[in-house]
């Protein structure tokens, strides 16, 4: 991977002292970046150069303190802890991985992913709030009025960090599968009491190499550690500046994260007693959800927790378990559309075992699943309350990245008239549900069959 830092006009907040520290320890970074590819006595180069990132980092800690102390500003207390839980907890469990790995290239990349990710979080986040240059906190809201609130900090905050203009497409994410997605568990507690707080992300990969990757001027289009470990940092910077915005969740501190396969994040989400629910889109870079849990409703055991003794295991073994569900997932997709449960759980049994089945109980839902995880196949009923099976297809069809998806239709009947009015649509074919599951299995495969030849 060929990485370049590169500090952009767009991270200045407008305090001198301030910016150009900030510049310094990009250019720091990215030469750390370099010294890592040299094979020429590395490990000694690499050491120096930590220390010297590392000196730099404290003395600016000092100095931006320094500054708000000069300024008044109301956040130093807070500020400051930030800074400290950084330079006593964060940087002393990555050099002692560095030390215990020899400096092995895996660790410095662990070392620089984290410090990029804390940094442009940090940078982005609370320094902009030094000069104001924040929304301000939601205070006093009724429930409704503080989901709207939230809808509106995620947005500004998407633009804030990245310089995207993102749109919530449903205030009732169900927990369909991305196509490939990433999953990112947190929890937050307080030291007062036991009240927990459960975030769950979902982010579209391709939108973390749009928006992380591009920020670190990573030249990559697919995940890899680096890019894991800073977009963790970014995404706690993101979330610990939503928490800023509402004042019952401000005390909270993470006390646990996770990446999760999809069947994790599932077991995560099977409660649905979700207090937010969000689903976003940015366009062409990307989807991303955001889903708050009720905190009595959390369960145990869900992923391994990350810590900084463990973060460089863990991120490994979860890119190196997207890459075996990669290969597993060379499977087709086939998404099944029906009102009846009893439908969708038989054809899911019969389908199972040589497709990846996807599920969908209405039209509606139909659609946001084939956008979030586009199919090769969609089993669609013809008969359903308010979005009949015509209706799904008419809007399917009118979005030209799914003009060509094919769809057969499921139906309980063989009705000429019905037929010949969606013929324009460009049907697949039909099957009888009261077929032998046999011939439907048989029907399916030979579809597939087909379309390799």
């Amino acid at each position: 991977m060929d990485a370049q830092f590169v500090w952009k006009e767009e991270y200045k907040i407008g305090v001198d002292i301030i910016d150009k520290e900030h510049e310094r320890l990009f250019k720091i970074i990215n030469k750390l970046f370099e010294l890592r590819k040299e094979e020429k006595d590395s490990q000694r180069v690499c050491r120096e150069g930590i220390k010297f990132f590392k000196g730099h980092t404290v003395k600016h800690f000092a100095d931006e303190e320094a500054y708000m102390a000069s300024i008044a500003y109301g956040g130093l207390e807070r500020h400051r802890l930030i800074h400290q839980g950084f330079r006593e907890n964060t940087l002393p469990v990555l050099e002692q991985e560095l030390e215990r790995t020899g400096y092995s290239p895996d660790a410095v990349t662990h070392f620089l992913g984290v410090c990029a990710g804390w940094l442009v979080g940090h940078t982005l986040t609370e320094d902009l709030s030094i000069t104001g240059k924040y929304m301000r906190k939601w205070e006093a809201l009724l429930p409704e009025e503080e989901l709207d609130a939230m809808k509106k900090v995620i947005v500004q905050l998407v633009f804030d960090m990245f310089h995207l203009e993102s749109q919530l497409i449903s205030d009732a994410y169900n927990g369909e599968k991305f196509g490939r997605g990433v999953y990112y568990r947190l929890v937050y507690g307080t030291k007062q009491d036991e009240k927990k707080q459960e975030i769950l992300l979902v982010f579209e990969e391709k939108l973390l190499v749009n928006t992380v990757g591009k920020v670190m001027g990573l030249q990559t289009n697919k995940l890899d550690n680096m890019l894991v470990h800073a977009a963790r940092y970014m995404a706690q910077q993101f979330v610990g500046r939503m928490m800023e915005h509402f004042p019952v969740m401000e005390s909270y501190e993470l006390t646990e994260e996770n990446l999760l396969t999809y069947e994790q994040f599932q077991k995560a989400f099977e409660n649905k007693k979700l207090q937010v629910s969000l689903l976003f889109n940015t366009g062409g870079s990307g989807y991303f959800a955001y889903c708050a849990i009720a905190p009595q409703l959390l369960e145990n055991g869900i992923g391994t927790p990350i810590n900084m003794e463990n973060a460089l295991d863990e991120v490994e073994e979860y890119l190196r378990k997207r890459e075996e569900q990669k290969k597993e997932s060379s499977k087709p997709k086939v998404l099944i559309v029906d009102d009846s449960a009893t439908i969708l759980q038989g054809m899911k049994r019969l389908l199972g075992e040589d497709y990846e089945v996807a599920l969908a109980e209405s039209g509606i839902a139909a659609i946001r699943t084939i956008t979030l995880n586009p199919p090769d196949l969609v089993l669609l009923d013809y008969e359903m309350p308010v979005c009949d099976g015509r209706q799904t297809l008419e809007m399917l069809r009118s979005d030209q990245a799914f003009a060509d998806t094919p769809v057969i239709f499921l139906t309980g009947r063989r009705d000429p008239e019905s037929m010949i009015k969606v013929m324009p649509l460009k049907p697949a074919g039909y099957l009888l549900k009261n077929s032998k599951p046999a011939d439907l299995k048989k029907e399916i495969d030979n579809f597939f069959e087909k379309k390799k030849g």
